[in-house]
Order: structure tokens, then sequence, then C-alpha cells
């Protein structure tokens, strides 16, 4: 149904990359202080992008699929792998003060205390790379539960499990926006 030459593919790319970053400094997320804020629960900003960004990215991910413009491609359900990675994941981007996708998007911008952050991402990109046959055998082999989707696991279909991330979204929004409201009020 959309058909995208290689070539055009080529150009469209670097477009969507500008116009993410775009959205993400319109957003304010590329600011350090907004995503620490976050962390110490003072300012919501990051965690509403990012749960819009989930909602609306997985209903359209759902949608090409039922349309048959895209397919799953799933990989094993690691949790050992998912546990690790996020422990490291949140430590990292504690001290950091960025994620990888705001830490380069602010590296771009010109904010050159993320380019310190860049580095070590690439850091840990080769040393990933250079353990990953030991990982395999370890870290990622605990807790597998293989090619399994939570459909699989709940036995629901896909679209009321998005149904419930959108409905939980809205409520997470709307708790957010009340105790927002009421500290306003009251500081």
């Amino acid at each position: 149904m959309f058909p995208v030459a290689k070539e055009t593919a080529l150009w469209l790319a670097p477009l969507f990359g500008l116009a993410f970053g775009w959205l993400l400094e319109r957003g304010r997320v590329l600011d350090y202080n907004v995503i620490v804020n976050q962390l110490r629960l003072r300012d919501f900003t990051v965690l509403k992008v990012m749960l819009t960004a989930v909602v609306v990215g997985g209903i359209g991910v759902f949608v090409l699929v039922q349309m048959g413009e895209a397919r799953w491609h799933l990989r094993d359900a690691n949790m050992g792998g998912v546990v690790l990675g996020g422990l490291l994941f949140g430590v990292g981007m504690a001290i950091y003060g960025y994620c990888p996708g705001t830490g380069l998007a602010a590296a771009a911008t010109g904010r050159t205390h993320a380019l310190v952050g860049v580095l070590g991402m690439i850091a840990g990109a080769i040393a990933y790379a250079y353990a990953f046959e030991w990982l395999r055998g370890t870290v990622l082999a605990w807790w597998n539960l293989g090619r399994v989707t939570l459909a699989d696991i709940t036995g629901q279909p896909l679209w009321v499990l998005y149904a419930v991330l959108a409905v939980v979204a809205l409520g997470v929004f709307a708790a957010i926006e009340r105790w927002e409201a009421g500290r306003r009020t009251a500081g």
C-alpha cells in the first residue's frame, strides 16, 4: 500500500530523523533538567511524551500489521537480559541525564556535555559486541521465555491489550495532571 523505492527511503530516513529530533526539542525532552526532574518525580514531561510515543507507535504498528504493510519480527523474550539491561539503562540514564535517543539529539543540537555520553554509548556498544558470545550463554539464557508475545501469555487478542494500554495511559495522564495542578495551587 505504501511502496517506497530504496533511493527514496534513503532520503526519507534522515528527514524523519530530523523531524523526530525537532519534536523531541519542542517537547522539551532534550533539556537535561527536564529529564533529571523526571527522575526526581518533579516534572513528568518525559513520562507523558514517552507514554504517548508507546501508545501511538504500538497502535500504528498494529494497524500496519493488520493491513499487511508490516509484519512482526519476534525475538526471544530473554527476561534475564531485560532485567539486567533495564538496570544498566536506568543507572546510565540517572548518571547521564539522557536516554540514548535524547542524548544523541541533545549532542546534535550542540549540547557539548551530551557528547560525553555519546562516547560512552559507543564504548558500551563495542563492549557489548565483544562480550556477546559470553552473554548469549549466560545472561541472555536466564529466564528465556522463547518467542512469545503478551497476547500469547495472557490469551487476549492484541487489540484488547492495546485498548487497555490506551486506557491506562489516559488514566496516568489524568492522574499526573491532577497531581501537578494540586502542586501548582499549593505552591
